[in-house]
């Protein structure tokens, strides 16, 4: 049986990200498998929930599970959450989370080539529809444009070694499925990094996702356009997973802060984490970290 997916932080994300008024607009930029969408709904029972996720399966799963019981105060839009937002009309929004986390789903469900634990096909698109795949950067990218990427994403030490050892193997027959590479990565690096703490393929497989996606773009899109969407009084919640993504939010909820020429209030001076019994219960939690910007009301 394949685990469940569990939202990170709830008691945090409902204590910190709580609406100014009871309609409230709150918008989960992404949704996929509805947790926190539901936790708003429950919470907030006259707000509307409208979650956004770029994979139509994940989003329709959610829609139909969410649906039913909310009806029409919960609205599924699928598509890129950055492209999403900056098209948005309407009136402002009260609450904005993006839980920068994959789905257990991706994992264990999907067969896109997020697991390295199996042989599954190497996509990793969220999207599947759109833009290149994980098997089209790894099989025809140059070594030192392979080396970039993995060490620029995935922070990964052993980034030429891993890349050099890629193109070697491509020589002999393209490399299409996950299980495959994570066993080319293996074999490149050291001996004692093999058998350490996490998979040897783990930065490799992250830094590879986040190019396929464009994560990173994108978040740096939605930390300029999230802010100004806000109303008065409005909060911003930002669930990130790994150190880039965190640096990120971290330096551009600096640059709104009121206290360096900003007109936004940073909540989280130094940012929520995870309970040790969190951790203990779900232990992909471990290296989340929550941060809060809000707007304040006007005169304040």
């Amino acid at each position: 049986m394949n685990p469940v997916h569990v939202s990170v932080m709830p008691q945090e994300v409902i204590a910190c990200l709580v609406p100014d008024k009871d309609r409230a607009v709150i918008v989960d930029g992404t949704l996929g498998e509805g947790g926190h969408s539901r936790l708003f709904l429950q919470n907030y029972p006259q707000a509307k929930v409208v979650g956004m996720d770029a994979d139509s399966v994940m989003a329709n799963h959610a829609k139909k599970r969410i649906g039913a019981d909310y009806g029409e105060r919960f609205e599924c839009r699928v598509g890129w959450n950055d492209e999403l937002l900056a098209a948005w009309e309407g009136s402002a929004v009260d609450i904005v989370l993006l839980d920068l986390g994959l789905s257990t789903r991706h994992f264990f469900e999907m067969e896109r080539g997020f697991s390295f634990s199996r042989a599954e096909p190497l996509d990793m698109r969220f999207n599947p529809a759109e833009g290149k795949s994980a098997a089209d950067l790894v099989n025809t990218l140059s070594a030192k444009d392979l080396a970039d990427i993995i060490y620029k994403y995935g922070e990964e030490r052993f980034s030429r070694t891993i890349a050099r050892q890629i193109a070697e193997r491509r020589r002999m027959s393209r490399i299409t499925d996950s299980l495959d590479l994570a066993n080319i990565v293996s074999l490149a690096v050291p001996l004692a990094v093999r058998h350490g703490r996490i998979h040897p393929a783990t930065r490799t497989f992250m830094a590879l996702r986040i190019a396929v996606n464009r994560e990173l773009e994108r978040l740096e899109r939605l930390l300029n356009i999230v802010p100004d969407m806000l109303a008065p009084g409005g909060k911003f919640g930002v669930i990130s997973f790994h150190s880039l993504e965190d640096r990120m939010v971290k330096q551009a909820f600096r640059k709104r802060n009121r206290r360096y020429g900003g007109e936004f209030e940073v909540v989280t001076k130094k940012p929520f984490v995870p309970s040790a019994e969190e951790c203990a219960a779900n232990p992909s939690a471990r290296s989340a970290k929550f941060r809060v910007l809000a707007k304040p009301q006007e005169g304040e």
